[in-house]
């Protein structure tokens, strides 16, 4: 059968089992949530959730509210009326419905960047006398250069581990990379190329027994899988909120502090609003406590009204069926994948195993790239990323079973 002809196949759903992905939309009690986004131009397939998410109808509604009300009407005032405390009001709503956390322990302000620069400074300066940060090598990027500009620094070393090309550093991995010099084990819980999840609990226990603390990004796993910061015993973690949180382009990060260590870490950028009482104005640094300790500049408002609505939608979904969405998604794009593409040379580069995946897949291919542009081309949006990957981010609460049926269609038609 020639690539057109397999296409004409697989748009009328010829034994391809589109009228399955049909069904399970119509059976998906997430479904209705959709309707709560802004999908634009119904042609597009949207599979790069992963990287931003789609935009809330609320969100949108709340940013105009904002604008033409609390900034143009109350203007200054409405630092008063809840401008004030939105990094931490968030960050409770975050930490409670999405990461197991405790009251106080998380706030949002930043960058992932510049929280990860923090966390990772005050991590390191918690151990003094030890001089070795672990990380691994496919962690992601910005992860990797803070820790290596704050190692240089320091006179530090940085130690790298070699974790499996799919299922990502493992717990005996790590702990043959521990020794009692370790200040610091950092790693990502769910990869950014692979989805592969790490097992948070094992590796938080392990870097303890060798006396280090740890320092999660969560970026891909916030809103997408379950997170237990409390339950796991993790110390410092930071994420992003522009993409299963739904917060926007650039929306700020968010960052964890485990209650027993708020008292004993110093943050390396002192800011007035990571003061006790900041309007005093007052001579020296005094910690406000808590998460606060860990803000340094004003609030990003606009951004942090949009992150709000994203996250109540969550909460409101609840992680439990955003998880079990996410699962059936991945499954049935690697079925497809199984069926379509593999016998096109296509290699899978994320776990198999449900249980060890996010919610993005990763399939391999010698013409990636130009099969990615193809995509695009033809109204697929997934995403590239090397070695020869093309990566799917199924959003739980804005992927439909059609879009994975199509967009997977369309990759195994270019690829014929």
């Amino acid at each position: 059968m020639t690539g057109a002809r397999t296409g004409a196949a697989r748009a009328a759903g010829e034994g391809d089992g589109r009228e399955r992905a049909e069904a399970l939309d119509a059976a998906d009690r997430l479904a209705p949530y959709r309707d709560r986004f802004v999908t634009g131009d119904p042609r597009v397939i949207y599979l790069d959730g992963n990287s931003l998410g789609r935009l809330p109808r609320d969100a949108a509604e709340r940013l105009r509210r904002v604008v033409d009300v609390e900034w143009g009407e109350r203007l200054v005032r409405s630092w008063d009326e809840g401008w004030m405390d939105l990094p931490t009001r968030i960050g409770d709503l975050i930490g409670r419905e999405l990461l197991g956390a405790r009251p106080g322990e998380v706030a949002v302000a930043d960058s992932t960047s510049v929280n990860f620069y923090k966390l990772c400074v005050a991590g390191v300066e918690a151990r003094p006398g030890r001089r070795a940060i672990v990380t691994d090598r496919d962690n992601f990027p910005t992860d990797r250069y803070v820790a290596e500009g704050i190692a240089r620094a320091k006179g530090l070393e940085l130690r790298w581990i070699d974790g499996d090309p799919v299922d990502g550093p493992r717990p005996a991995d790590v702990e043959a990379a521990l020794d009692g010099g370790v200040a610091l084990v950092t790693l990502s819980h769910v990869a950014y190329r692979t989805s592969a999840i790490a097992d948070m609990a094992a590796i938080t226990a392990l870097a303890h027994r060798a006396g280090a603390l740890t320092l999660w990004d969560l970026s891909h796993a916030a809103g997408s899988v379950p997170v237990d910061l409390t339950g796991t015993g993790a110390d410092l973690a930071v994420g992003c909120t522009y993409k299963y949180l739904n917060g926007g382009p650039g929306a700020p990060a968010f960052l964890y502090v485990r209650s027993e260590l708020q008292g004993g870490l110093r943050q390396p950028i002192w800011g007035w609003l990571g003061r006790r009482d900041p309007f005093e104005m007052a001579q020296g640094f005094e910690p406000a406590g808590g998460a606060t300790t860990f803000l340094s500049g004003t609030p990003p408002v606009l951004s942090l009204v949009a992150v709000e609505d994203g996250v109540r939608m969550l909460a409101e979904a609840g992680i439990g069926r955003l998880r079990a969405k996410g699962i059936a998604l991945t499954e049935y794009a690697v079925e497809l994948f199984d069926r379509w593409l593999v016998p096109l040379g296509f290699t899978l580069g994320c776990p198999r195993d449900p249980a060890r995946r996010g919610s993005h897949v990763l399939f391999r291919h010698e013409r990636a790239r130009k099969l990615y542009q193809g995509l695009l081309n033809s109204g697929v949006i997934a995403d590239y990323r090397e070695p020869q990957g093309i990566r799917m981010g199924l959003a739980p609460l804005t992927t439909r079973f059609v879009d994975v049926h199509d967009g997977l269609a369309a990759l195994a038609d270019l690829a014929s």
